[in-house]
């Protein structure tokens, strides 16, 4: 094989390897928000689609003309710990009503594509009040008015929805503010990353989310061997892909056996190779890095971070002292702010001890490194690939 033929194969795994780690980062990729990558993934699209299909079971959808590459998502339970989260400065998680008003909007969009944004909060008054689930949504409150410009500005980060005159936070100091919009009704529909349409759920059902996700490729009950090992293979791919950790004891008996097989093993090193992990294997359970941190949208040590400084120091604490209860942790950290009163300024009040507490233990549980068994917080194995070092001021 030649130089050149060699030099070629080797960009080939490069662009594939970061294409996947970029999607799996970001599953809905815009030309407006990122040329490169979206080009990137345009050159490779097939070879990553098939790569996502065969090892995941998700798929992908680019759309070139369109300007946006979308990968469609599918997990066995819900993950509380990436939201929705709000553009404004605040960054705070979307709550009941914000997500509420998120559906409504980019309902109503599919019907109206053009719009002004009065026309389309009156129709989302319409819409709530017409079912008797919903809140109906009143413009004429600021706070009822800031969901709903949260809610837009959602879609507008994504591109689904376009700001033709005007600008959105307008409409937070007057309901009567002239912003015209124009979405982009293929990828409000593919903004909804369920393999079963809302549509299809027998009214006897809703809202039995869950139904939303069920993937008629396993088959049920009566599953043939082949879609048994599909669906582990599958299931422990995602769950690689998208959990910084995944331990032996929390997999289902399928997927354990896919795991400690000849057949599963290989395919599961082949995947990380090809995807550009490194992928560890430990008597406790398995993992994988993404050494130039592509796919990993946050990371642990990271002193950005009050509540992850403060998460690592009791992280130390856990290996050093053993499982704890919330109260000793609380007098740990209280014990820090006290040695450093310059420093997390935000938690150096009444109460901050036990929320930086909480923050730094949520932290723990979100990387996989430490459990409440028991009533105490317990350290996990992965923990033990983290050491502290630090000197008193």
């Amino acid at each position: 094989m030649s130089t050149a033929t060699n030099q070629l194969v080797r960009l080939e795994r490069e662009e594939l390897s970061r294409a996947i780690r970029l999607l799996l980062k970001r599953p809905l990729i815009s030309l407006h928000a990122d040329a490169e990558a979206f080009d990137l993934i345009r050159r490779r699209h097939q070879t990553v689609a098939r790569w996502f299909d065969y090892y995941c079971g998700w798929r992908l959808f680019v759309e070139p003309r369109l300007g946006y590459a979308r990968l469609v998502k599918v997990l066995g339970t819900a993950d509380p710990s990436r939201p929705a989260r709000r553009m404004r400065s605040t960054r705070a998680p979307f709550d009941r009503r914000r997500y509420t008003l998120l559906c409504l909007v980019a309902a109503e969009m599919l019907a109206a594509p053009v719009t002004t944004i009065g026309m389309l909060a009156q129709r989302v008054v319409q819409a709530s009040a017409a079912d008797g689930q919903i809140p109906a949504f009143d413009p004429v409150r600021g706070d009822e008015r800031a969901a709903f410009v949260d809610a837009l500005k959602l879609l507008e980060h994504h591109g689904v929805v376009a700001t033709l005159d005007g600008a959105t936070d307008a409409y937070l100091d007057s309901a009567d503010a002239k912003v015209l919009y124009r979405a982009d009704a293929t990828r409000v529909m593919r903004l909804l990353s369920a393999p079963v349409a809302p549509s299809r759920i027998p009214e006897t059902t809703w809202p039995d989310l869950g139904a939303l996700t069920v993937e008629r490729r396993y088959g049920s009950e009566d599953s043939t061997e082949t879609q048994r090992n599909l669906r582990a293979r599958h299931s422990l791919l995602r769950r690689l892909l998208d959990d910084p950790v995944v331990y032996r004891e929390d997999l289902a008996p399928a997927e354990l056996a896919y795991a400690n097989s000849l057949t599963g093993r290989q395919i599961l090193r082949r995947a990380a190779e090809e995807a550009g992990f490194e992928f560890e294997e430990r008597a406790e359970g398995y993992l994988l890095i993404d050494a130039d941190a592509i796919a990993t949208d946050t990371t642990f040590p990271d002193d950005g971070s009050h509540a992850k400084v403060a998460a690592l120091l009791l992280l130390d604490r856990l290996l050093t002292v053993g499982p704890s209860a919330r109260s000793g942790l609380v007098e740990e950290t209280g014990r820090l702010l006290e040695r450093r009163p310059r420093w997390a300024m935000a938690y150096q009040s009444d109460g901050g001890a036990e929320r930086l507490t909480d923050d730094a233990v949520a932290v723990l549980y979100r990387f996989g490194l430490a459990r409440l068994q028991n009533g105490l917080v317990q350290a996990m194995p992965a923990a033990h690939r983290y050491t502290v070092s630090w000197e008193e001021p």
